[in-house]
């Protein structure tokens, strides 16, 4: 039988409860998956036929050790140049090149050495907006504040500032709110085929705030959504560029695309290429589980 191992993290040593279905899938398809510890030292990678990328999502704080790790598998989906592009949310600005429709980004570079009084002036003067690492994961580091309210914006120059100060990369957006009533739609694509939506419901309310002792990740409200044909269209476009800039020969394995709802229309916030869950409990007719599985075992 072919060995793949189903890349995870520590303090989720068994996968995430949407992937260890995947387990049992895989064994009925002649492909022993086994779950397995990015970081764990004693780990042979290449003893496996494939290894996928899943729940390594402490990865945000080692994100030099991460991509370094991810350079040394021998077989990795997605692989590791696409990891490397996609963890960094500077990739938003290829989209916007393709023009693909994004939000608007007010990007601060730490080795500029801003002063409180220059971040000041690029924050915006109406409506709410969001502070945010470039690297970052499950809306850690990430802060929605209000320009109006002196308080508020006092605590955003800080929050950028110390950003800046860790030598972090800092991304300023206006908050979409929308995403207050609609929340934000989440597109699953298994081999570049859509499979299918999730609303996922606002976690930003307020100013950042110590994370420690949270957990990996923010704890988000998901429900099954039935995704517009505008959405599939500005979700496929987004991976039509990053394809391009990245200058694939065809689909990655897996995506998610995460959109928003501007003025206009849809907006990417983010484009999951690294380890997105794929909520395959809200999949369709077809079981996107069936379709992932097929995937993987295909490859190996």
């Amino acid at each position: 039988m072919k060995r793949i191992a189903l890349a995870t993290c520590a303090d989720l040593p068994t996968l995430s409860a949407d992937d260890r279905p995947l387990v049992p899938a895989l064994a009925d398809r002649g492909v022993t998956a086994e779950a397995v510890v990015w970081d764990d030292p004693n780990v042979e990678w290449d003893s496996y036929d494939l290894v996928v990328v899943r729940s390594t999502w402490d990865y945000a704080p080692r994100h030099d050790e991460f991509l370094a790790w991810a350079e040394t598998v021998p077989r990795l989906e997605n692989p590791a140049h696409v990891l490397r592009w996609n963890t960094d949310k500077s990739y938003l600005r290829a989209l916007e090149a393709a023009s693909v429709p994004v939000i608007p980004t007010v990007w601060l570079d730490p080795a500029r050495h801003f002063s409180k009084r220059a971040v000041h002036t690029r924050m915006p003067a109406f409506g709410d907006f969001v502070v945010k690492p470039v690297v970052s994961a499950g809306a850690k580091d990430t802060g929605r504040y209000i320009p109006v309210s002196a308080q508020s914006r006092a605590m955003a120059i800080k929050h950028t500032m110390d950003l800046l100060d860790s030598k972090r990369w800092v991304m300023i957006q206006p908050y979409v709110t929308s995403v207050d009533s609609a929340g934000e739609t989440c597109l699953t694509f298994v081999d570049g085929v859509f499979q299918h939506a999730a609303r996922k419901n606002a976690l930003l309310t307020g100013p950042s705030r110590p994370t420690k002792g949270l957990g990996l990740y923010l704890e988000e409200t998901m429900s099954a959504v039935a995704a517009t044909p505008e959405q599939l269209e500005v979700a496929q476009r987004a991976l039509a560029a990053a394809a391009a800039d990245l200058g694939l020969d065809g689909p990655l394995l897996y995506a998610r695309v995460d959109l928003v709802t501007g003025e206009d229309g849809p907006l990417v916030i983010e484009l999951e290429l690294t380890e997105p869950s794929l909520w395959m409990t809200y999949s369709g007719p077809v079981p996107t589980l069936t379709r992932f599985a097929d995937a993987i075992a295909a490859r190996v």
